[in-house]
This record gives structure tokens, C-alpha cells and sequence, in this order.
């Protein structure tokens, strides 16, 4: 797919922004499973307000989608997904399944060399979930990584290390930032000298 050119002009703010994205990663062998639980909450400097939503999303199988634990109206279509009949605020759920094993594009979530990397820069986060996949719209991103310990000992990803057991990780990172700058790491990695 040849990307289409973005131009300044044509530039709209975000009908809705995010307080918090709450991501969980199941890292198996011939699949990944993506949960998603983000917080949004329409923008407050807009004057006319809109209850449809379209997140970024290429590559995804939906599994589940619920928002304040109902299903909602929505469409998966070629790019993402629609939403419509939302409230001003609300918290959607989304669960995904991607196939990062298959990933050669070098863009969402990948394997390389055997280990699990991420590249979400411009717009690979739109592979890993649905999204507003867009540098405008600023998060606090905590992040959950389980993994086979024997296979991917190490799990990384932005900000702080909150929980750290056997095979199964918690990252919170404080700082808001777009998801293009989010970044996941599973691997057996050492230290060469």
C-alpha cells in the first residue's frame, strides 16, 4: 500500500483526545493477542461536537470491542474503524489478534532475529491496534507484556518498570506522548563486550 501524502491544510483537530491507554500483550509463537483499554474524551476546544469516531487500524482481526462494557455501534472498513452513538467521554475496550511472525513490512510489531521489536514510527501503531494513530493526540501509556520466559526472558517497553514477575511484565510511562513513540522490545538479549 503506497502511503497517501498528508498536507498541512487539510489539518483538523481530533474530535476526541486520550487521558490514558491501558495495553496488554500476549507474545505467543504463531500469534500475538492486543488488548487495548483507552480512556477518551471529546475535545474541549471544538465548538461543534461529534458522537462518530474513526481509529486508525490495518492488519487487525477484532475479536472484541466493548465501550463502558457494551458492545458499541461499530464498523471495522478499509483503514480502521467506525464508531458511532458515542458520549462525550468513554472507555473502549478492543481486543486484537496480530501475526507480528508474519510482519515483513518492519512497521507495528515485528519479529526480527527472532525476537519481538516495535516500529510505530509514522504510522505503524495503526498495526497493532485501533487508534487515533495521529501526533496530535497525546497519552499516558501503561503497558502489560507476558511472555515465554525461556524464550523471551527480556520485556521492555516506555517509561518505568512497575511489575516484574516470571514471563510477565507491567511498564507505566507518566509522560503524555503520541503512540508513534511507543516502543515494546521481547527478546534473549546480552551483553557483548
Amino acid at each position: 500500500m503506497v502511503p497517501q501524502p498528508i498536507y498541512r491544510k487539510d489539518y483538523q483537530p481530533s474530535e476526541y483526545l486520550i487521558h490514558t491507554t491501558e495495553l496488554s500483550f500476549e507474545l505467543l509463537k504463531d500469534e500475538t493477542i492486543v488488548s487495548s483499554k483507552v480512556n477518551y474524551y471529546q475535545n474541549p476546544v471544538l465548538t461543534s461536537k461529534s458522537n462518530t469516531l474513526f481509529l486508525n487500524g490495518i492488519g487487525l482481526e477484532l475479536m472484541s470491542i466493548t465501550i463502558d462494557g457494551i458492545e458499541p455501534n461499530h464498523k471495522v472498513v478499509k483503514g480502521g474503524l467506525e464508531l458511532s452513538d458515542l458520549s462525550d467521554e468513554f472507555v473502549l475496550e478492543i481486543t486484537t489478534r496480530i501475526h507480528p511472525e508474519k510482519n515483513t513490512s518492519l512497521n507495528g510489531l515485528y519479529q526480527s532475529s527472532g525476537n519481538f521489536c516495535t516500529q510505530c514510527e509514522a504510522h505503524g501503531f495503526r498495526q497493532i491496534t485501533y487508534y487515533l494513530d495521529r501526533p496530535d493526540v497525546l497519552s499516558v501509556f501503561t503497558t502489560h507484556i507476558k511472555a515465554d520466559p525461556k524464550h523471551y526472558p527480556i520485556l521492555l517497553s516506555n517509561g518505568n518498570l512497575i511489575s516484574n514477575k516470571l514471563g510477565e511484565v507491567t511498564w507505566h510511562d507518566p509522560s503524555l506522548k503520541p503512540c508513534y513513540l511507543f516502543a515494546l522490545v521481547a527478546g534473549d538479549f546480552s551483553v557483548l563486550e
